[in-house]
Protein backbone atom coordinates (compact mmCIF):
# COMPACT_ATOMS: atom_id res chain seq x y z
CA UNK A 1 0.00 0.00 0.00
CA UNK A 2 1.08 3.27 -1.27
CA UNK A 3 1.73 5.48 2.02
CA UNK A 4 3.52 8.69 0.56
CA UNK A 5 2.06 11.61 -0.42
CA UNK A 6 -1.87 12.12 -0.96
CA UNK A 7 -2.63 8.69 0.14
CA UNK A 8 -1.13 9.08 3.38
CA UNK A 9 -2.29 12.47 4.12
CA UNK A 10 -5.77 12.80 2.58
CA UNK A 11 -7.16 9.42 4.97
CA UNK A 12 -6.08 11.72 7.97
CA UNK A 13 -7.61 14.60 6.45
CA UNK A 14 -10.77 13.17 6.45
CA UNK A 15 -10.72 11.34 9.68
CA UNK A 16 -10.37 14.68 11.86
CA UNK A 17 -13.61 16.37 9.53
CA UNK A 18 -15.41 12.95 10.26
CA UNK A 19 -14.29 13.02 13.95
CA UNK A 20 -15.08 17.18 13.83
CA UNK A 21 -18.60 16.17 12.43
CA UNK A 22 -19.48 13.40 15.04
CA UNK A 23 -18.23 16.09 17.64
CA UNK A 24 -20.68 19.13 16.93
CA UNK A 25 -23.18 16.83 16.50
CA UNK A 26 -22.95 15.17 20.07
CA UNK A 27 -22.66 18.86 21.06
CA UNK A 28 -26.00 20.25 19.35
CA UNK A 29 -27.91 17.37 19.00
CA UNK A 30 -26.94 16.00 22.47
CA UNK A 31 -28.40 18.48 24.47
CA UNK A 32 -31.99 18.48 22.86
CA UNK A 33 -31.96 14.14 23.18
CA UNK A 34 -31.15 15.29 27.44
CA UNK A 35 -33.91 17.15 27.36
CA UNK A 36 -36.36 14.84 26.00
CA UNK A 37 -35.03 12.18 27.82
CA UNK A 38 -35.85 14.63 30.78
CA UNK A 39 -39.40 15.16 29.15
CA UNK A 40 -41.48 13.05 31.71
CA UNK A 41 -39.58 13.78 34.84
CA UNK A 42 -40.99 17.56 34.72
CA UNK A 43 -44.48 16.79 35.53
CA UNK A 44 -45.67 20.82 35.08
CA UNK A 45 -47.35 20.59 31.68
CA UNK A 46 -46.40 25.09 31.60
CA UNK A 47 -42.75 23.62 32.25
CA UNK A 48 -42.78 21.13 29.54
CA UNK A 49 -44.08 23.58 26.85
CA UNK A 50 -40.84 26.08 27.85
CA UNK A 51 -38.34 23.27 28.10
CA UNK A 52 -39.66 22.91 23.95
CA UNK A 53 -39.79 26.29 23.36
CA UNK A 54 -35.96 26.24 24.48
CA UNK A 55 -35.19 24.04 21.16
CA UNK A 56 -37.99 24.42 18.75
CA UNK A 57 -35.70 27.32 16.70
CA UNK A 58 -32.47 25.10 16.47
CA UNK A 59 -33.46 21.43 16.99
CA UNK A 60 -34.01 20.42 13.38
CA UNK A 61 -30.51 21.08 11.59
CA UNK A 62 -28.44 19.28 14.31
CA UNK A 63 -28.83 16.28 12.63
CA UNK A 64 -27.05 17.83 9.82
CA UNK A 65 -23.97 16.77 11.09
CA UNK A 66 -24.77 13.09 11.25
CA UNK A 67 -25.63 13.10 7.79
CA UNK A 68 -22.57 14.49 6.85
CA UNK A 69 -20.66 12.03 8.74
CA UNK A 70 -21.92 9.17 7.18
CA UNK A 71 -21.81 10.52 3.75
CA UNK A 72 -18.08 10.55 4.54
CA UNK A 73 -17.90 7.14 5.87
CA UNK A 74 -19.38 5.91 2.68
CA UNK A 75 -17.80 7.95 0.21
CA UNK A 76 -14.07 8.19 1.68
CA UNK A 77 -14.11 4.88 3.83
CA UNK A 78 -16.06 2.59 1.66
CA UNK A 79 -14.13 -0.57 3.25
CA UNK A 80 -15.42 0.96 6.92
CA UNK A 81 -18.70 1.27 5.76
CA UNK A 82 -19.05 -2.23 4.34
CA UNK A 83 -17.88 -3.49 7.39
CA UNK A 84 -19.65 -1.57 10.19
CA UNK A 85 -23.20 -1.56 8.57
CA UNK A 86 -23.76 -5.10 8.68
CA UNK A 87 -21.94 -5.78 12.44
CA UNK A 88 -24.36 -2.42 13.35
CA UNK A 89 -27.95 -2.80 11.12
CA UNK A 90 -30.07 -3.68 13.96
CA UNK A 91 -29.06 -0.81 16.44
CA UNK A 92 -28.82 1.99 13.30
CA UNK A 93 -31.69 1.21 12.25
CA UNK A 94 -33.48 1.32 15.93
CA UNK A 95 -31.57 4.73 16.52
CA UNK A 96 -33.30 5.97 13.20
CA UNK A 97 -36.63 5.22 14.03
CA UNK A 98 -36.47 5.91 17.42
CA UNK A 99 -35.10 9.44 15.81
CA UNK A 100 -38.08 9.85 13.52
CA UNK A 101 -40.85 9.03 16.74
CA UNK A 102 -39.29 11.75 18.23
CA UNK A 103 -39.62 13.85 15.27
CA UNK A 104 -43.12 13.26 14.75
CA UNK A 105 -43.89 13.25 18.52
CA UNK A 106 -41.94 17.00 18.48
CA UNK A 107 -44.40 18.27 15.37
CA UNK A 108 -47.58 16.84 16.70
CA UNK A 109 -48.23 17.43 20.10
CA UNK A 110 -48.22 21.22 19.86
CA UNK A 111 -51.14 19.92 17.55
CA UNK A 112 -52.75 18.15 19.56
CA UNK A 113 -56.11 19.69 21.10
CA UNK A 114 -56.46 17.14 24.12
CA UNK A 115 -54.27 16.83 27.33
CA UNK A 116 -54.57 12.91 26.73
CA UNK A 117 -53.68 13.23 23.10
CA UNK A 118 -50.89 15.74 24.15
CA UNK A 119 -49.29 13.45 26.74
CA UNK A 120 -49.18 10.38 24.58
CA UNK A 121 -46.70 12.23 22.09
CA UNK A 122 -45.10 13.44 24.91
CA UNK A 123 -44.25 9.88 25.74
CA UNK A 124 -43.42 9.51 22.35
CA UNK A 125 -40.97 12.11 22.31
CA UNK A 126 -39.49 10.88 25.60
CA UNK A 127 -38.71 7.81 24.32
CA UNK A 128 -37.96 8.12 20.97
CA UNK A 129 -34.92 10.64 22.66
CA UNK A 130 -33.96 7.51 25.24
CA UNK A 131 -33.42 4.88 22.54
CA UNK A 132 -31.62 7.14 20.12
CA UNK A 133 -29.47 7.96 22.37
CA UNK A 134 -28.86 4.37 24.26
CA UNK A 135 -28.31 3.33 20.50
CA UNK A 136 -26.09 5.99 19.90
CA UNK A 137 -24.10 4.67 22.94
CA UNK A 138 -24.15 1.21 22.07
CA UNK A 139 -23.05 2.39 18.30
CA UNK A 140 -19.71 3.82 20.07
CA UNK A 141 -19.10 1.29 22.78
CA UNK A 142 -19.31 -2.14 19.37
CA UNK A 143 -16.97 0.16 17.41
CA UNK A 144 -14.62 0.74 20.35
CA UNK A 145 -14.87 -3.15 21.79
CA UNK A 146 -13.71 -4.21 18.11
CA UNK A 147 -15.70 -6.19 14.93
CA UNK A 148 -14.88 -9.26 13.78
CA UNK A 149 -13.21 -8.88 10.47
CA UNK A 150 -11.15 -11.22 8.41
CA UNK A 151 -9.49 -10.17 4.52
CA UNK A 152 -11.86 -6.78 5.13
CA UNK A 153 -15.23 -8.65 5.51
CA UNK A 154 -17.30 -8.49 8.86
CA UNK A 155 -17.52 -11.91 9.83
CA UNK A 156 -19.14 -11.74 13.47
CA UNK A 157 -23.22 -11.98 14.31
CA UNK A 158 -25.33 -9.42 14.06
CA UNK A 159 -25.67 -9.28 17.88
CA UNK A 160 -22.50 -8.96 18.71
CA UNK A 161 -23.64 -5.34 20.36
CA UNK A 162 -25.19 -7.34 23.16
CA UNK A 163 -22.37 -7.22 24.99
CA UNK A 164 -21.51 -5.53 28.47
CA UNK A 165 -19.56 -2.74 27.32
CA UNK A 166 -21.32 -1.65 24.10
CA UNK A 167 -24.53 -1.79 26.69
CA UNK A 168 -22.72 0.42 29.28
CA UNK A 169 -21.87 2.83 26.62
CA UNK A 170 -25.24 2.99 25.88
CA UNK A 171 -26.30 4.11 29.40
CA UNK A 172 -23.07 5.96 29.62
CA UNK A 173 -24.29 8.50 26.31
CA UNK A 174 -27.39 8.46 27.65
CA UNK A 175 -26.22 9.99 30.97
CA UNK A 176 -24.46 12.63 29.25
CA UNK A 177 -26.60 14.02 27.59
CA UNK A 178 -29.32 14.23 29.84
CA UNK A 179 -26.46 16.22 31.61
CA UNK A 180 -25.87 18.44 28.47
CA UNK A 181 -29.76 18.58 28.40
CA UNK A 182 -30.35 19.82 32.08
CA UNK A 183 -27.16 22.27 31.84
CA UNK A 184 -29.02 23.81 28.72
CA UNK A 185 -32.34 24.21 30.32
CA UNK A 186 -30.48 25.93 33.55
CA UNK A 187 -28.80 28.47 30.93
CA UNK A 188 -31.90 29.12 29.17
CA UNK A 189 -34.92 29.00 31.85
CA UNK A 190 -35.78 31.16 34.61
CA UNK A 191 -37.35 30.87 37.87
CA UNK A 192 -38.88 27.10 39.08
CA UNK A 193 -38.12 24.69 35.99
CA UNK A 194 -33.69 26.33 36.54
CA UNK A 195 -33.80 25.42 40.39
CA UNK A 196 -35.28 21.90 39.14
CA UNK A 197 -32.73 21.51 36.32
CA UNK A 198 -29.88 22.38 38.63
CA UNK A 199 -30.62 19.44 40.85
CA UNK A 200 -31.09 17.10 38.02
CA UNK A 201 -27.45 18.73 36.88
CA UNK A 202 -26.07 17.97 40.13
CA UNK A 203 -27.45 14.55 40.53
CA UNK A 204 -26.50 13.47 36.96
CA UNK A 205 -22.51 15.00 37.17
CA UNK A 206 -22.11 12.46 39.81
CA UNK A 207 -23.24 10.00 37.66
CA UNK A 208 -21.30 11.41 34.66
CA UNK A 209 -18.11 10.78 36.70
CA UNK A 210 -18.91 7.78 37.41
CA UNK A 211 -19.38 6.76 33.92
CA UNK A 212 -16.20 8.01 32.45
CA UNK A 213 -13.96 6.74 35.20
CA UNK A 214 -15.90 3.42 34.18
CA UNK A 215 -15.48 3.49 30.50
CA UNK A 216 -11.56 4.57 31.52
CA UNK A 217 -11.11 1.86 32.94
CA UNK A 218 -12.75 -0.73 31.27
CA UNK A 219 -11.35 0.54 27.98
CA UNK A 220 -7.83 -0.19 28.13
CA UNK A 221 -8.54 -3.61 29.19
CA UNK A 222 -10.66 -4.73 25.90
CA UNK A 223 -7.42 -4.53 23.57
CA UNK A 224 -3.67 -4.72 24.13
CA UNK A 225 -2.76 -1.85 22.10
CA UNK A 226 -5.25 0.56 23.97
CA UNK A 227 -3.23 0.06 26.53
CA UNK A 228 0.15 0.62 24.76
CA UNK A 229 -1.59 3.96 23.21
CA UNK A 230 -1.97 5.47 26.69
CA UNK A 231 1.52 4.67 27.80
CA UNK A 232 3.76 5.14 24.28
CA UNK A 233 5.55 8.20 24.18
CA UNK A 234 4.76 10.67 23.05
CA UNK A 235 0.57 9.60 23.34
CA UNK A 236 1.22 9.81 27.01
CA UNK A 237 1.61 13.69 26.90
CA UNK A 238 -1.89 13.65 25.46
CA UNK A 239 -3.57 11.59 28.34
CA UNK A 240 -2.15 12.34 30.92
CA UNK A 241 -3.75 15.61 31.51
CA UNK A 242 -7.22 14.45 30.62
CA UNK A 243 -7.83 13.34 33.97
CA UNK A 244 -6.68 16.04 35.86
CA UNK A 245 -8.79 18.65 33.62
CA UNK A 246 -11.51 16.13 34.02
CA UNK A 247 -11.45 16.73 37.86
CA UNK A 248 -10.74 20.51 37.35
CA UNK A 249 -14.02 20.85 35.29
CA UNK A 250 -16.43 18.82 38.31
CA UNK A 251 -14.94 21.55 40.45
CA UNK A 252 -16.07 24.37 38.13
CA UNK A 253 -19.29 22.53 37.67
CA UNK A 254 -19.93 22.07 41.54
CA UNK A 255 -19.30 25.30 41.98
CA UNK A 256 -21.40 27.21 39.35
CA UNK A 257 -24.30 25.00 40.28
CA UNK A 258 -23.82 25.82 44.25
CA UNK A 259 -23.14 29.67 44.01
CA UNK A 260 -25.41 30.32 40.50
CA UNK A 261 -22.66 32.36 39.30
CA UNK A 262 -23.00 32.05 35.87
CA UNK A 263 -26.17 30.21 34.08
CA UNK A 264 -23.95 28.70 31.13
CA UNK A 265 -20.48 27.81 33.16
CA UNK A 266 -22.42 24.18 34.06
CA UNK A 267 -23.06 23.33 29.99
CA UNK A 268 -19.97 24.24 29.35
CA UNK A 269 -18.51 22.01 31.91
CA UNK A 270 -20.22 19.33 30.96
CA UNK A 271 -18.97 19.80 27.14
CA UNK A 272 -15.82 19.70 28.28
CA UNK A 273 -16.36 16.63 29.62
CA UNK A 274 -17.80 15.05 26.14
CA UNK A 275 -14.45 16.61 24.59
CA UNK A 276 -12.12 15.16 27.09
CA UNK A 277 -14.16 11.64 26.74
CA UNK A 278 -14.29 11.89 23.05
CA UNK A 279 -10.18 12.91 22.51
CA UNK A 280 -9.75 9.99 24.97
CA UNK A 281 -11.43 7.50 23.23
CA UNK A 282 -9.73 8.48 19.53
CA UNK A 283 -6.58 8.22 21.07
CA UNK A 284 -7.01 4.89 22.20
CA UNK A 285 -8.46 3.61 18.73
CA UNK A 286 -6.01 5.86 16.48
CA UNK A 287 -5.43 4.84 14.02
CA UNK A 288 -7.78 2.44 13.32
CA UNK A 289 -11.37 2.93 12.11
CA UNK A 290 -12.81 -0.53 12.50
CA UNK A 291 -10.58 -1.82 15.56
CA UNK A 292 -8.63 -3.71 16.36
CA UNK A 293 -7.64 -4.59 12.63
CA UNK A 294 -8.56 -2.05 9.94
CA UNK A 295 -6.71 1.60 9.71
CA UNK A 296 -7.98 4.58 8.04
CA UNK A 297 -5.53 3.53 5.10
CA UNK A 298 -6.98 0.21 4.88
CA UNK A 299 -10.64 1.39 5.03
CA UNK A 300 -10.00 4.75 2.57
CA UNK A 301 -11.17 4.97 -0.88
CA UNK A 302 -7.97 6.02 -3.64
CA UNK A 303 -6.99 9.63 -3.31
CA UNK A 304 -8.86 10.82 -6.28
CA UNK A 305 -11.72 9.74 -5.10
CA UNK A 306 -11.25 11.44 -1.74
CA UNK A 307 -9.41 14.77 -3.58
CA UNK A 308 -12.71 14.99 -5.58
CA UNK A 309 -15.20 14.94 -2.20
CA UNK A 310 -12.94 17.30 -0.47
CA UNK A 311 -13.17 20.12 -3.14
CA UNK A 312 -17.23 19.23 -2.04
CA UNK A 313 -16.45 19.11 1.92
CA UNK A 314 -15.06 22.73 1.59
CA UNK A 315 -17.91 24.35 0.37
CA UNK A 316 -20.77 22.37 2.33
CA UNK A 317 -19.14 22.74 5.66
CA UNK A 318 -19.10 26.51 5.79
CA UNK A 319 -22.73 26.49 4.71
CA UNK A 320 -23.63 23.81 7.62
CA UNK A 321 -21.65 26.25 9.76
CA UNK A 322 -22.90 29.24 9.12
CA UNK A 323 -26.61 28.98 9.05
CA UNK A 324 -25.97 26.58 12.02
CA UNK A 325 -24.45 30.14 14.08
CA UNK A 326 -27.42 31.84 12.30
CA UNK A 327 -29.93 29.85 13.97
CA UNK A 328 -28.23 29.91 17.62
CA UNK A 329 -27.31 33.58 16.68
CA UNK A 330 -30.78 34.07 16.62
CA UNK A 331 -32.26 32.64 19.63
CA UNK A 332 -30.49 34.53 22.42
CA UNK A 333 -31.26 34.73 26.02
CA UNK A 334 -33.82 33.02 28.49
CA UNK A 335 -37.46 31.45 27.61
CA UNK A 336 -40.16 31.22 30.93
CA UNK A 337 -43.61 30.19 30.73
CA UNK A 338 -44.37 33.90 29.18
CA UNK A 339 -42.31 33.85 26.14
CA UNK A 340 -43.64 34.02 22.49
CA UNK A 341 -43.68 30.65 20.98
CA UNK A 342 -41.17 29.89 18.54
CA UNK A 343 -43.07 26.47 17.90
Amino acid sequence: MDMTGAAYWLPIVWAVLAAMAIFIYIVLDGFDLGLGILFLAERDKTYRNVMVQTIAPVWDGNETWMIFGGAALYGVFPNAYATILPALYLPILIMLFALIMRGVAFEFRSRMHTQRMRDLWDVGFCGGSLVATVMQGVILGTLVSGIHVENNAFVGSGFDWLAPFPLFCGLAVACGYTLLGATWLVWRTENGLQDTMRKWSGILSIAMLVMIAGVSLWTPALHANYMQNWTDWPRILFVAPVPVAVIALAVVMFMALRRKVSRRIPFFCALGWFFLSFSGLGISIWPYIVPPGMTIWDASAPPSSQAFLLVGAAVLIPLILSYTAFAYHVFRGTVNEHSESYH
